[in-house]
């Protein structure tokens, strides 16, 4: 299995939008994709705690994979590409980190 996490440090504003409304329908969003993109074995989001240090991430990403294989077609199925896209505009221009690790 693979664990794949992503992490993003989002725009206070973006979109027209405060940074919690962006949050929630970047969760919304992502979690639609599970019914989308039969790869994904597990997924959850989360967000970071209220009054949390400013310098950390605002929203975590948690996903598992059978291989490496089934992480590469999630990542290039049309339907994350545009999730991709989307968050893209929400987030710092630097606000992205991954990791995948095995399981």
């Amino acid at each position: 299995m693979i664990q794949h996490i992503v992490m993003f440090k989002f725009l206070e504003t973006a979109c027209g939008r405060t940074k919690a409304e962006n949050l929630a329908e970047a969760k919304a969003r992502m979690m639609a994709l599970k019914d989308q993109i039969p790869e994904i074995v597990e997924m959850d989001v989360f967000f970071g705690a209220p009054g949390s240090a400013p310098a950390n991430y605002d929203y975590i990403l948690v996903t598992k994979f059978r291989d490496l294989e089934e992480l590469d077609r999630y990542q290039k199925h049309p339907a994350h590409v545009a999730f991709g896209q989307f968050v893209k505009e929400l987030r710092e221009p630097d606000g992205r980190v991954c990791i995948d690790y095995e399981l």
